[in-house]
């Protein structure tokens, strides 16, 4: 982790044992706040790969993803998103408490606390067999779906993965 060399402690560190204990209800709001995300994007995504396939699939994450994320942010007072060290969006670059973490890859829960007291969790998503079809290597996705990557995300390093790694994070800030 990267200290600040600056006289004043960090805004955001690392909780310990006793710190999460005492944020345990605002953990519990994270987590709430964290699945209500993962099941919408879920949800909306098994519904365009029935539909209209793997590229369909793209244009969920590409379009309605930012939308889910926002109603999920006013319906829990929290702010939330997803993250990734091989990123396909640029504007999912972790939070700066995050940062150290997604460039270590930690592959389990992380929970910061700043000096206001705001909640800091950062949860672990695995890749699932279907989520191959978009993340998977490059050389073996669909024509259809390089084609629409490279025009939704011309910068995209999200590909590579296989059932099981970990892809990236959740990662949600309770005021």
């Amino acid at each position: 982790m990267l200290l600040c060399a600056c006289a004043e402690p960090p805004d955001w560190t690392p909780a310990s044992t006793e710190q999460v204990a005492a944020l345990q209800g605002k953990q519990v709001k994270a987590e709430r706040a964290r699945d209500a995300l993962a099941a919408a994007l879920l949800k909306e995504l098994s519904s365009a790969l029935t539909k209209g396939g793997p590229a369909s699939g793209i244009e969920v994450c590409s379009r309605r993803s930012g939308e889910i994320a926002a109603a999920v942010r006013a319906e829990h007072g929290v702010a939330i998103g997803r993250t990734s060290f091989k990123l396909r969006n640029p504007s999912n670059a972790a939070p700066i408490w995050a940062a150290d973490a997604v460039r270590d890859k930690v592959a389990e829960p992380r929970i910061f606390r700043s000096r206001s007291g705001s909640l800091g969790a950062l949860y672990p998503i695995r890749l699932q067999p279907q989520c191959t079809l978009c993340h998977g290597p490059a050389d073996q996705l669909a024509p259809d779906v390089r084609k629409a990557l490279a025009a939704r995300y011309p910068m995209d390093s999200a590909t590579g993965f296989r059932p099981g790694d970990l892809r990236g994070w959740f990662w949600v800030e309770v005021p």
